[in-house]
């Protein structure tokens, strides 16, 4: 049975190219136990793809067909050949993280198979502390930032004893003992299709809500426009300047990453009446600042950034797909002073939040497409339109307050890797990871050059962002 994909789900499908893979991915680092075995991790792996299960969710497939009117839907496979979407690799001596990262580079420029499960998982070996990496990429068709976070944080525990965790593929049963619900692959074991009756109902429901929703749309979108001309926070700009990021991306990729206590960002934003996703927003309009000026291609106007807003009601349910709404907010790269930077982005993002503050979720996808309209015209049929889109993505994804392990194998670091797309060749993602805030900064190798400059610019900043607020 065929089961109906959303528009936005669908439109990651739509948008692929060869230049232009639409897979998120994340990049999660162990630690092994005190006097383990430096084999076992790679042989718990070996001995999940020797059991051959995987939860439903790994067992979708995009297809479509004239029964589907060329629409695409998902099917669940009865089988997974697990051999090819699990593998083991090595980083080349010295297996320094500088090794790393050009691995995961080169392993995330790869378009993922359209004929199988959308979906992989590498095991890298040969880092000289130790440690083992997992390398996962999942379409965005399948899963957006927010829900593939919430896949990996499952398949762990807060228990650094406990050595009965399935693989983040298996259902939560697969490997769990009786009477232990796990905290593998979540709703993965429980999933059933559902029927033509629910899916009429939910059709008639959607209906329903939408016509009931006509009359605000047109307030809203004018809203949105109106803030838009008059260069105030909302979901579209008019703003963004031309850029070296505002290209047609390649298919190679380049990939960076570093991470700070998440305290000292805690520490900024009290002392500056601030959020921590402001202070996320600042440190990386100061680190662009410093890359573009080395580069002599900093515009006189500030930089734009697309900031994707989770909308999801329950951040803790078991929903997958894509729920998200976007802001467009001001950078600030035009002023020198860092206090100034981040007040700045402080009143963007906060006028932006007021804009979409009690809106219907309809609503905000609506001002939200309008904002994405200029990127996703380039993204889909390669034409800039009238109107030019933001020059970066800046997202901020939730991830554990907690440490966690997996089978005794403690998480050390976990990094986001996101999408560079035609007029956006540069994608920065952030993560907390207990009381660490990790960025992963995702780039066409072509578009932006010397990007493992980024991460030591973003630490400099928060330097600056730290003696500014009198820290």
């Amino acid at each position: 049975m065929l089961l109906p994909m959303s528009p936005r789900d669908s439109m990651f499908l739509l948008a692929e190219s060869a230049n232009r893979p639409m897979h998120v991915g994340g990049l999660a680092v162990f630690d092994p136990p005190d006097g383990g075995d430096p084999d076992e991790l790679p042989r718990l792996f070996a001995a999940a793809v020797e059991r051959g299960a995987a939860a439903p969710l790994f067992r979708k497939r995009a297809r479509r067909s004239l029964t589907s009117l060329g629409q695409w839907g998902w099917e669940q496979a009865t089988e997974v050949d697990l051999d090819y979407h699990v593998r083991r690799t090595a980083v080349p001596a010295p297996g320094g993280m500088d090794e790393l990262m050009v691995q995961v580079s080169w392993l995330h420029a790869t378009p993922l198979d359209r004929s199988r499960p959308l979906w992989e998982l590498h095991l890298i070996e040969g880092l000289a502390d130790g440690r083992h990496a997992v390398y996962v990429k999942m379409h965005h068709a399948l899963a957006d930032g927010v829900s593939a976070m919430r896949l990996l944080h499952r398949a762990l525990t807060t228990d650094p004893s406990r050595r009965d965790m399935p693989t983040p593929w298996e259902p939560a049963q697969a490997h769990a003992p009786a009477g232990d619900a796990g905290t593998g692959s979540g709703d993965a074991t429980s999933w059933q299709a559902p029927d033509l009756l629910v899916l009429s109902g939910a059709a008639v429901r959607m209906a329903r809500d939408v016509a009931g929703e006509v009359a605000g749309l047109v307030p809203a979108l004018a809203e949105t426009v109106d803030r838009a001309v008059n260069h105030r926070g909302g979901a579209l700009t008019l703003a963004a300047p031309e850029s070296v990021f505002n290209v047609p991306v390649g298919s190679a990729r380049r990939f960076a990453a570093g991470s700070w206590p998440l305290e000292r960002l805690r520490l900024v934003a009290k002392h500056a009446d601030a959020t921590i996703n402001d202070v996320v927003m600042a440190m990386c309009a100061g680190a662009l600042r410093r890359y573009l000026d080395e580069h002599d291609a900093l515009p006189e106007q500030s930089l734009v950034a697309m900031v994707p807003v989770s909308m999801r009601a329950d951040p803790a349910g078991g929903d997958t797909g894509n729920k998200i709404g976007s802001l467009s907010c001001d950078l600030a790269t035009d002023l020198a002073d860092p206090a100034e930077r981040l007040a700045g982005v402080r009143d963007q993002m906060r006028e932006g939040k007021a804009a979409m503050a009690g809106r219907s979720g309809v609503q905000v996808l609506a001002m939200s497409a309008l904002g994405a309209a200029p990127l996703a015209l380039g993204m889909l049929v390669g034409t800039r339109g009238p109107v030019r889109a933001p020059n970066v993505m800046i997202s901020n994804v939730p991830g554990p307050r907690d440490e966690l392990y997996w089978n005794g194998h403690r998480l050390d670091a976990l990094y986001p890797l996101s999408i560079p797309v035609d007029g956006q060749a540069l994608n920065i993602t952030c993560t907390s990871n207990g009381d660490q805030i990790s960025f992963g900064l995702t780039a066409c190798r072509d578009a932006v050059p010397h990007i493992h400059t980024l991460p030591a610019h973003l630490d400099d900043e928060l330097g600056d962002l730290e003696r500014a607020v009198g820290l």
